[in-house]
């Protein structure tokens, strides 16, 4: 179906082809997703509209604008007629367009909004760049101008030498007065982004980074304490919620759990106990699930090391890491007690 779609809008309108990248399986993959979520929830307008406003506001890095809404919309009547055959009728097609009039209205506002207040993307520069491991880097970049942005959230990250070509990196710390910001990368096979900033790229090198999103961001007003759980490099927005948590005037208690398949996996592990020497409302445990574990840490997936550690229906919790860790942790947290409404987590495609 998004082949089709893509088909059509590019042999109606050859010039929007230069807008998008040119490897279109992971654009295709994020249209069905789009278009899924939009259905799913088209009577759940809380949660409805912020989702259609970001998209809005997300695809000004493309440079879409109010002119190319109309002929995205031609595309997909002619998509969706096609792909209903017989089912297809003057009242469905109607439905369908008002529908679409609705959504396209929505973005093009929430467009218009967001380029009040700031530009498209911002232009950064890597300051240093480290391989912790084979597959994965911590680097730190500055911005030329500042990019506000909360604890917890991400960016979508473009290099020069995948043009047009976004995937989504988490902050791996609080804003700061001098606009750095640390991201830390781990390679995924096959993904066009990842394996060059982890590979190729070194200070000096230039980037785009897009305007941040996501709703996993510290919640200051709860009162309650804190249950930080990552996998990975889901470990980076959980030290920028962290480095949140050390700026209030009395800190709530933190349990940071740290896991990995293996020890080594465990990359910023000495960061994270010097963080807890110097806190001492600070706990970290670190997990390692597939091979014996050694150096204090915890052997086991990371649901299991959380159970055996509390129950945690009084935390809130922040979950970031595979979608099947963050799923397991989740399920796992409800099971023990803890409201659904007090676990956050984002999800991301993989790079």
């Amino acid at each position: 179906m998004a082949l089709f779609f893509y088909s059509d809008l590019f042999l109606r309108n050859p010039g929007l082809r230069e807008m998008f990248p040119i490897g279109m399986n992971h654009q295709r993959d994020r249209l069905l997703h789009a278009l899924g979520r939009i259905v799913s929830q088209v009577d759940n307008l809380p949660e409805l509209v912020p989702f259609v406003r970001q998209l809005g506001a997300d695809h000004r890095k493309f440079g879409v604008e109010a002119l190319h809404y109309p002929e995205v919309g031609q595309s997909l009547f002619t998509t969706l007629r096609y792909f209903s055959g017989a089912e297809w009728t003057d009242t469905l097609a109607k439905d369908w367009s008002d529908a679409y009039g609705v959504v396209a209205k929505v973005m093009i506002e929430a467009a218009e909004e967001d380029a009040a207040q700031r530009p498209a993307w911002w232009n950064a520069q890597i300051v240093t760049h480290e391989r912790r491991r084979f597959d994965l880097a911590v680097m730190r970049v500055v911005t030329e101008r500042p990019l506000p942005f909360l604890p917890g959230q991400a960016v979508a990250v473009e290099v020069p030498a995948r043009p047009r070509t976004w995937r989504f990196y988490s902050m791996a710390n609080a804003p700061r007065p001098d606009n750095t910001i640390d991201f830390h990368v781990r390679l995924v096979d096959g993904g066009p982004v990842s394996p060059v900033l982890v590979r190729s790229v070194a200070p000096g090198d230039r980037l785009k980074l897009a305007s941040p999103v996501g709703t996993m961001t510290y919640d200051d007003r709860s009162g309650r304490d804190v249950l930080l759980i990552g996998g990975s490099t889901g470990l980076a927005p959980l030290k920028a919620i962290l480095e949140r948590i050390a700026q209030s005037p009395a800190p709530p208690r933190v349990h940071l759990f740290f896991g990995s398949r293996t020890m080594d996996g465990l990359y910023d592990l000495d960061d994270l106990a010097k963080r807890a020497v110097e806190y001492p409302w600070l706990t970290v445990v670190p997990a390692v699930s597939d091979e014996p574990a050694d150096g204090g840490a915890e052997q086991g997936t990371l649901a299991d090391v959380i159970a055996r550690h509390g129950i945690w229906r009084d935390h809130d919790a922040y979950v970031c890491g595979s979608p099947t860790m963050v799923d397991a942790t989740s399920d796992r947290l409800v099971r023990l007690g803890l409201g659904r409404d007090r676990i956050r987590f984002d999800k991301y495609a993989d790079a």
